[in-house]
């Protein structure tokens, strides 16, 4: 049961129906929400992150931060830079990964980077803390849900895959999908949510049916067919993390041998972000071609 609960995770994201009189007590919400809107700077720093550049990255998401200082989803974005960098390295977002039965189950081999998870736990830290400040004024904000969720499901990820902390990661699992469903029912249009709860369901609906069944008892379900119509959501009409979305479950339909699948998703980010060595290696993979030589295949 090792490994695979913190791929689940990235779990990003009944409406309450409030009285007027607790609209009146409560201080006016903001409507800017960076984590669900466009910002272009945000969006740069996202582009960099997904074509491997990732100091770069993170020089995009620090200045916006320094700009907004209250607000958490820039700080959960740096902790996400330095994730997918050590996930990069690792070769986690690989098909090597993914189809090797032994690496998807107990995750890497060896230790991850101290440093750079250091950073990762410091930003993380950052994000949550602000996230509560907002919670506490308004304990529904979807700005804040939506980064706590993305808190919880890196930490699941980073707990599990990179540090073999299975209990932590299946606690944080828990969390990270009861703020995506609060989030859901707000805001419908926030389909990174998807993300976190599409691979929650593949992969726990991936497992044998011994091991389902003591995870039911902790009320935890998975289920392969949902969490991948989950997860085409994400990649159809997701935001930030659409090409997450796309990655995963372009790396689920490999293991569930829906090769087509996999070439269309795999060419739509090849075609989006052209110096990718990420994704042309595995577009190559899942066509069968050799990798060119100066490409990293991990």
């Amino acid at each position: 049961m090792r490994g695979f609960f913190g791929l689940a995770a990235l779990v990003l994201l009944a409406p309450a129906a409030f009285t007027a009189a607790q609209i009146e007590d409560e201080p006016a919400r903001p409507a800017a929400s960076p984590g669900l809107s466009e910002v272009p700077e945000l969006s740069d720093g996202f582009t960099f992150l997904y074509t491997q550049h990732f100091p770069e990255a993170r020089a995009k998401f620090s200045e916006w931060a320094d700009a907004h200082p209250t607000e958490p989803f820039p700080e959960a974005a740096l902790a996400a830079s330095f994730l997918f960098e050590e996930f990069y390295r690792q070769g986690v977002l690989t098909s090597d990964f993914f189809l090797n039965e032994k690496r998807f189950l107990k995750g890497i081999e060896g230790k991850p980077d101290a440093e750079r998870m250091k950073k990762f736990r410091e930003a993380l830290a950052k994000a949550r803390s602000l996230a509560k400040a907002k919670l506490a004024q308004h304990p529904k904000d979807p700005e804040a849900l939506f980064s706590m969720t993305i808190a919880a499901g890196m930490e699941s990820n980073a707990d599990a895959i990179l540090e073999k902390k299975q209990l932590d990661a299946l606690k944080l699992i828990k969390e990270a999908n009861q703020d995506a469903k609060q989030l859901l029912a707000q805001r419908p249009d926030a389909l990174d949510a998807n993300v976190a709860l599409g691979s929650a369901n593949y992969i726990i609906g991936s497992l044998n049916a011994g091991t389902r069944f003591m995870l039911w008892f902790g009320n935890i379900h998975g289920d392969k067919k949902l969490g991948m119509a989950q997860m085409q959501d994400a990649a159809d009409k997701g935001h930030y993390l659409k090409p997450f979305a796309k990655i995963l479950l372009a790396l689920a339909a490999r293991r569930e041998k829906q090769n087509e699948l996999a070439q269309r998703l795999l060419k739509e980010l090849t075609d989006e972000f052209p110096t990718s060595d990420l994704f042309a290696a595995e577009y190559a993979k899942v066509r069968g071609r050799p990798i060119p030589a100066d490409m990293r295949a991990n």
